[in-house]
């Protein structure tokens, strides 16, 4: 055993510990070097002098120097800056910062890679430039070898023709760094592209600008015996959630779409003239579109984070002209780069042509067998399930379709099949089956789509991808609230980690707080590193995730009162929702002296509430609901996860308000009937297959996958940055006995407590027992004392509020507790 652990302790010391004591060194070397090269610029004449003539001395002799580090200090300027790259030199100094604090916070090598290049570019420019414009001084502000290019482009070209190399240098740098459209360039255009590209080269920012070329069309494999049939256009997929919450779908088709044309007619869903003839298996009519898929991202750069479009930030004493920016506070931030997440091999969709011909055929053949034709079918591949569509022949009744959902599992031997009669906008009835290779959808695959890239939404969320392997990308503000159900270990832990990790590689600290209550205490504590930069909670509060349930009721009380205020906020705005009130506030247009303030988006998210339910009951659902139904326009969104998908779990107040709702694997079809309206959960396949209903459309998707080591080497990477000076504090919240009845109570202490008062309140809690009769028949009272002293109890907080003929829930565990309780109450007095 102790074998193990030395073993385990040494992987651990060789993977993390060396890389930043390494760094460290690096960043030591970084600040020697920079105290050695300016001692140098002063004491450059003599140390110069005596490193030439003696050299060996230097390590050998005694020989004085005046370098501020030394011999060996004046010996590596001087071979460094007199001999090498001159003021260009310094370039080490930053290259050996940089890959210091890479090794210091573990950034991939590839991104330092691609620094060391550009730096060593900018190292020799500047060291030529430097010789050719300062060669009469003395000092080698370029360096030997700035000074020996120099000379030979000079006696090559000229003194005319060297500025005209340099000057082509600098056109060539601009257009390498921003690939410009030269057709649309003036002149004043390109000055400014010029300061711009300057400003870069400074910094260090060369975010290239490509224009990638589209792909070409995806290659068609035909394979049949009769002649090829007409082409059959792509079946557009399902309807789902409008316009504004999805992204734009992209232009190249990344779905598998086969299409079975046995009846050698015209296209797929033209009506024909003559009566069909009906399908019979067998068929080998069969037309392939293999779906081409993107080439992955190899630049490091694009491999890099994503930042989305914010204002510019102001290093100097902004104008108060020029927009706010509200990530002014963190503006060194860095978003999370795609390489914390694991990338899965084969993420390249295979096409089983002996699954779908043998799926095809059982399926014409089960509903031949119940006498019912069909005159269509095609297939779509997803990365769970198949989608086949069929079209029934004339006069085929759709429910007697429907009622076969048993029968064509039972013949496709499949977990559970799911029948939609009929798709939404197609004429179709589409049959889904699940695939028996599944693929894994990673995180890292779905946050390097281009839909989520680009997306321009307040709130973007990454679910997972469609039948028609596209992946889905939803705006949390237009759902605005999410519900997600589903049995144990069918995937809502998560996704929940899937929406976190959206909004964290997405948006600013600034522009974001997330709430999170935790019943279980186990799902959701590694995102407590993020305190100080995306976290909100009570001040009083310990922890900053919610785990007790007296804290999640003050903590749904606070966020109403925060929805309050903002409500205050954007009338004396004179707006309707947060976004036209940060409009406001970025366009200076409203007065932080008067109140106002950038509004963060809030998201609050419960990973367990059924158990909160249970527990405190309408304490929970009233607040819940009440946030539900106003708090969308002030910009707070609610996200709830529940394993237990019963009524009354999942009341109506919560469903009326929640038109978004996820629901995994349930046990049965009433579980379904209650998240969805509708059936079909019952049917899916578990491991992340999931059903999303918003506005009454049901689209069927895969959830992204993201693992715990993944999670944590994100919040990792965010929580090693500089954050807030303090988090996000909520309201304050004083419950009635605590601010607002507090000197009410009191005085009813002092003046009416009864005799017999601390007796009771012993014997109940000893028996754990609130009842009035108990009191009165156990301390031989009349049942008016005994009503009266429950009353008082329950105004103490010692027992809980009457609940119908139960006994009152008894809220001290211990008599050490209550007789602590009751010293404290006679010493106020």
């Amino acid at each position: 055993m102790a074998k193990g652990k030395r073993g385990q302790l040494s992987m651990n010391f060789d993977s993390e510990r060396i890389s930043k004591l390494f760094g460290v060194f690096l960043l030591f070397l970084s600040f020697y070097f920079f105290i050695a090269f300016t001692s140098y610029f002063f004491t450059w004449k003599n140390d110069h002098d005596v490193v030439f003539h003696f050299t060996w001395d230097l390590f050998l002799g005694d020989i004085q120097v005046d370098n501020w580090l030394g011999r060996l200090g004046a010996f590596l300027s001087d071979s460094i800056i007199y001999w090498g790259f001159g003021v260009a030199s310094y370039g080490f100094v930053y290259l050996l910062y940089k890959y210091g604090m890479a090794m210091v916070r573990r950034t991939p090598m590839a991104y330092m890679a691609m620094i060391m290049q550009r730096t060593v570019i900018i190292m020799v420019i500047v060291s030529i430039v430097a010789s050719f414009f300062f060669q009469t001084l003395e000092f080698p502000w370029g360096g030997e070898f700035g000074k020996s290019i120099s000379n030979y482009v000079q006696n090559f070209l000229g003194i005319i023709g060297t500025l005209a190399l340099m000057l082509f240098a600098l056109v060539a740098t601009f257009v390498w760094s921003n690939n410009p459209n030269l057709e649309e360039y003036t002149w004043q255009s390109v000055l400014d592209e010029t300061k711009q590209a300057w400003n870069d080269l400074l910094s260090g920012n060369f975010a290239k600008r490509s224009k990638v070329p589209p792909p070409p069309p995806p290659p068609v494999v035909r394979t049949k015996m009769d002649p090829v049939p007409p082409p059959v256009d792509a079946v557009p997929p399902p309807s789902s959630i409008d316009k504004e919450t999805l992204a734009p779908p992209p232009a190249v088709p990344t779905a598998a779409q086969l299409a079975f044309d046995l009846s050698q007619k015209s296209a797929l869903f033209a009506e024909p003239p003559a009566k069909r003839e009906a399908l019979q298996p067998g068929g080998d009519d069969l037309e392939i579109i293999v779906p081409v898929t993107p080439p992955p991202v190899t630049s490091p750069e694009d491999a890099m984070a994503y930042k989305p479009p914010v204002v510019a930030v102001q290093e100097d004493n902004p104008n108060l002209s020029e927009p706010y920016d509200p990530t002014l506070e963190l503006s060194h931030y860095e978003f999370p780069h795609t390489q914390l997440l694991v990338e899965y091999p084969d993420q390249t969709l295979e096409i089983d042509r002996e699954e779908l011909e043998t799926n095809k055929n059982l399926i014409i053949q089960t509903l031949f067998n119940f006498k019912i034709e069909i005159e269509k079918i095609r297939a779509t591949i997803g990365p769970t399930v198949t989608l086949y569509e069929i079209i029934p022949a004339k006069g085929i009744r759709i429910s007697k379709i429907k009622n076969l959902e048993d029968d064509i599992a039972l013949s496709l031997s499949a977990l559970g099949i799911r029948i939609i009669a009929p798709m939404p906008g197609k004429g179709t009835i589409g049959i889904e089956v699940p695939n028996k290779k599944r693929q894994i959808v990673g995180m890292r695959e779905v946050l390097m789509d281009e839909r989520f890239k680009r997306a321009k939404m307040d709130l973007p969320i990454v679910l997972g991808k469609t039948i028609q392997n596209e992946v889905f990308v939803a705006d949390l503000t237009k759902m605005p609230h999410l519900l997600i159900a589903g049995a144990t270990g069918q995937g809502k832990s998560v996704g929940i980690n899937v929406v976190l990790m959206s909004l964290l590689y997405k948006k600013h600290p600034s522009q974001v707080k997330l709430i999170l209550i935790d019943p279980k205490k186990v799902e959701l504590f590694p995102y407590a590193r993020l305190e100080n930069h995306f976290l909100g909670f009570l001040p009083d509060q310990m922890e900053p995730i919610v785990t007790d349930t007296t804290k999640v009721v003050h903590t749904l009380n606070s966020l109403i009162i925060e929805m309050e205020t903002r409500y205050d906020l954007l009338k004396k705005a004179e707006v309707r929702n947060i976004t036209e009130y940060n409009d406001k506030f970025v366009g200076r247009r409203l007065n932080p002296n008067k109140g106002h303030v950038f509004l963060p988006y809030i998201v609050l998210i419960i990973d367990e509430f059924a158990d909160l339910i249970m527990t405190a009951g309408k304490e929970i659902e009233l607040p819940i609901g009440r946030l539900a139904q106003l708090a969308r326009a002030v910009g707070i969104h609610l996200i709830i996860a529940t394993q237990r998908p019963s009524v009354n779990i999942i009341t109506g107040v919560i469903k009326a308000n929640f038109p978004a709702r996820i629901a995994f694997k349930v046990a049965s079809k009433v579980d379904s009937r209650t998240i969805l309206d509708a059936g079909g959960a019952e049917q899916l396949t578990g491991r992340g297959d999931m059903l999303l209903s918003v506005g009454g459309d049901i689209v069927r998707l895969q959830s992204a996958f993201v693992d715990t080591p993944e999670v944590e080497r994100v919040i990792e990477y965010i929580s090693n940055q500089q954050g807030f000076a303090e988090p996000f504090f909520l309201p304050e919240f004083h419950p009635d006995g605590d601010a607002g009845g507090s000197s009410g109570a009191k005085e009813f202490r002092l003046a009416d407590m009864d005799d017999m008062l601390e007796d009771a309140g012993r014997l109940v809690v000893e028996t754990q027992h609130g009842s009035t009769s108990m009191i009165q028949r156990r301390m031989k009272l009349g049942y008016n004392r005994a009503g009266r002293i429950m009353d008082q109890l329950e105004a103490l907080g010692i027992v809980g509020p009457a609940d119908g003929s139960k006994p009152r829930e008894v809220l001290f565990y211990g008599i050490e507790e209550l007789n602590r309780f009751f010293i404290e109450l006679k010493n106020r007095r």
